[in-house]
């Protein structure tokens, strides 16, 4: 393993790789690595390889280039995997895993950035170990690995030899994390603030989460939840969340009673509930912000709310939550598949 007063990073881009979560992920490195902005490679130093040393081409058709072919796993001091659009069309890069497997059997701490952790787990290395996923791929990590713990609640996990990472911007929070630990906070804070971040969030922060989890068929009913969860702070009518959708409100009361059996206004009421439980559960934001960040128009309007829905007051929830052995509410809110649950 690489070592002394700098930081060593070779990146794996699979094909179709997210290219956000890899920009912030370098662009850390780079801003900590020299004075200024000279992107220099002094303080940290990094590699982007393919398993021909082809250019890779991201997700979104930009292409990284020059890439250079699989470098000894010792010459780095993390290895970091950034996968891409999860498509049963794509092949599967045995080359991209067996080398994957050379730098685990070297003790070279590997990164899953975003869906990178599934080729940690493709290639066996993530056995009887939780890893981080975004709330997105959670169903897919589940379809695909029944036997793997995916965590959806958190940007990342570090397990000694094994980080990953929910991608997006939770990339730029790891990136820093790794630059503080070994060339200390400032060049991290360097990095974040021409990156305009005020600090990097830690692992366990909450990932934003969904509203609704499932599928819904009926595209009138997909198109008016998907505003729901655009409009969570406030308590949008029924009459113009038909005239977004471009229909009447009797046909969307109709079409909501049809697919989920209840209609629209309580299920917006019962989405922005469920989004004030995960607030109460992973912030700490007081019930007061809560209820107004629901929507709610003022506190003793959202606990009422709450109670009717949870049998129990903001606070009682809170102060269960915090105590030993406390449930805490499952990271997506609403699983809908026909039918909405509470």
């Amino acid at each position: 393993m690489a070592s002394g007063a700098s930081l060593s990073v070779g990146f794996v881009l699979l094909h179709r790789f997210t290219l956000f979560p890899f920009a912030a992920f370098v662009d850390c490195l780079r801003l900590a690595a020299d004075e200024g902005d000279r992107s220099r490679q002094l303080r940290c130093h990094w590699t982007f390889m393919t398993s021909a040393g082809q250019e890779a081409v991201s997700s979104c058709g930009a292409a990284v280039s020059p890439c250079r072919t699989f470098r000894d796993p010792d010459e780095f001091d993390y290895i970091v995997v950034i996968g891409g659009v999860q498509d049963q069309q794509d092949r599967v890069d045995t080359t991209a895993l067996a080398y994957l497997r050379q730098a685990a059997a070297a003790q070279v701490p590997l990164v899953g950035l975003c869906t990178g952790v599934f080729a940690l787990i493709q290639a066996g290395l993530m056995k009887e170990r939780r890893c981080c996923v975004s709330w997105y791929h959670h169903h897919d990590m589940v379809q695909r690995f029944p036997t793997i713990e995916p965590v959806a609640d958190r940007l990342f996990i570090d397990d000694g030899d094994r980080i990953t990472c929910a991608g997006g911007a939770a990339a730029a929070d790891l990136a820093a994390y790794l630059v503080e630990r070994h060339l200390g906070k400032a060049w991290a804070m360097k990095s974040l603030h021409i990156m305009q971040l005020d600090e990097a969030r830690s692992g366990v922060h909450p990932q934003p989460q969904p509203v609704v989890f499932g599928k819904i068929e009926d595209r009138l009913v997909r198109r008016s939840i998907a505003m729901l969860e655009q409009h969570l702070g406030e308590a949008i009518s029924m009459e113009v969340l038909a005239e977004r959708v471009g229909t009447s409100r009797r046909n969307l009361e109709r079409r909501f009673r049809e697919v989920l059996g209840v209609g629209p206004q309580k299920f917006a009421r019962d989405l922005r509930l469920r989004y004030g439980l995960w607030l109460l559960h992973y912030t700490g934001k007081s019930i007061t912000e809560i209820g107004e960040r629901c929507g709610f128009a003022d506190t003793p309007h959202f606990s009422r709310h709450f109670r009717s829905a949870f049998g129990m007051t903001p606070s009682q929830m809170r102060k269960r939550a915090s105590e030993p052995g406390g449930e805490k509410v499952d990271p997506f809110f609403l699983h809908v598949e026909g039918r909405p649950a509470l």
